[in-house]
């Protein structure tokens, strides 16, 4: 018994010490290599290197030994229950979940109160990226449609409270519903011809449709005004209230909290709702959904439609926080943002998602003390979330229905 442990920890030793030494290979021109502008030399951090691998080397043989002995205690479970995982089960303890719901709303009330206007206007950016995720969550978590285009349905949002202000002097509260109107209207063409597409290349089609919007923004000059964009757009109003910007980034904030209020309540509504089983049956098997008299047609309409709309929304909402528009704000790296927000949240999870947006979007920023190795540290983080994690943080619960028989 004791010659299969050596065995054992000798191969986890082997383990560990490959995957310190690609560690070490892949941070090596970040860690190592530093210029000198000044003196125009190169300077050798060889030290760092070392580091890189004793701590890899140590964290990859502890973790996969912890893991191991979990795996080999493990005990069958032969209940439903059982296999959801810890996230999962807190989430679904009132005694948990009313006090800490309390807590978060407390603490969301007074937080422009009690951080600076730099804080408060982060925040209301992630906020931003929690609507945009739970959108996003309709087509690619709920309908299982890989959307890599979204953007463009944010920028025709935008675009449309820019414009609508430009020419006629249109405010803010009056161009929310054209705005997010204008998303679906956008929405429902790209839906007519990929209706017959799936996987990869409904994911090239949808990639393909964000880049022309963002083209022919910009140079469409007589339209958007090519690259220099829109200015002037005004901040939301109360009432004709005036507001310094401190005021007015507080009540955006807190406007942004009522929308996240609204997209959380019709986003689980949906879910349970007889749209949302059609959503769910047709990214599980289109051929049976389609067998079950579901008109997938409709179905993937009405995802790009409901997915579009909160992009919209948050579109017209981006126009007036950032009081300027440019086609340079809508790239692929937006849309490829928020998918990722979706993914590490956990496809399908509304809780997830929100947590996924706060990480994602909130990280980068606090890990300004870093430095030089802050985008780092954010890259690393999200590949051993993926490695150990790859179903989200907060994976969506799939729904079982069992049948039992009574006896007789």
């Amino acid at each position: 018994m004791s010659n299969m442990n050596a065995t054992k920890y000798m191969e986890e030793l082997k383990h560990s010490a490959v995957i310190a030494a690609w560690f070490m290979f892949l941070t090596f021109p970040i860690m190592a290599i530093r210029v000198n502008t000044i003196e125009n030399i190169i300077e050798w951090r060889w030290m760092n290197i070392i580091y890189v691998g004793i701590g890899s080397f140590i964290v990859s043989f502890f973790w996969r030994c912890l893991s191991g002995r979990k795996t080999s205690e493990r005990k069958p479970i032969a209940s439903a229950e059982g296999v959801r995982s810890l996230g999962q089960r807190l989430l679904g303890e009132k005694r948990i979940l009313l006090p800490a719901a309390g807590i978060a709303a407390v603490f969301a009330l007074a937080f422009p109160f009690m951080f600076s206007i730099y804080q408060t206007n982060i925040m209301t950016t992630a906020l931003m990226y929690v609507v945009l995720g739970l959108g996003l969550n309709i087509v690619v978590g709920q309908a299982g449609l890989l959307n890599l285009g979204y953007v463009a349905f944010y920028a025709a949002g935008a675009y449309t409270y820019a414009l609508l202000h430009y020419h006629f002097g249109v405010g803010f509260w009056l161009a929310l519903p054209p705005g997010a109107f204008t998303a679906p209207i956008l929405g429902i063409p790209l839906a007519l011809p990929v209706l017959r597409l799936r996987g990869d290349y409904l994911a090239i089609v949808t990639l393909g449709f964000g880049e022309i919007t963002r083209i022919v923004l910009e140079n469409w000059n007589d339209f958007s005004f090519g690259p220099s964009g829109i200015s002037g757009i005004p901040r939301p109003g109360l009432f004709g209230m005036e507001m310094n910007i401190q005021e007015a980034t507080t009540y955006l904030y807190f406007l942004m909290i009522i929308l996240c209020i609204i997209t959380i309540f019709v986003v689980n509504r949906l879910q349970n709702s007889r749209i949302g089983r059609a959503l769910i049956a047709l990214r599980e098997d289109e051929i049976a959904c389609q067998a079950m008299g579901i008109d997938k047609t409709k179905v993937k309409l009405t995802a790009f439609a409901l997915g579009s709309t909160w992009a919209g929304l948050v579109g017209v909402i981006f126009a007036a926080k950032t009081t300027f528009v440019n086609p340079a704000s809508f790239t692929f790296l937006e849309s490829a943002m928020i998918l990722s927000i979706v993914v590490l949240g956990g496809m399908g999870s509304i809780t997830g998602i929100i947590i996924g947006a706060f990480i994602l979007i909130l990280l980068p920023e606090y890990l300004r003390v870093f430095s030089d190795y802050r985008m780092l540290l954010f890259r690393m983080i999200m590949v051993i979330m993926m490695i150990f994690r790859p179903q989200g943080i907060v994976s969506g619960v799939r729904r079982t229905y069992e049948f039992h028989m009574e006896d007789k």
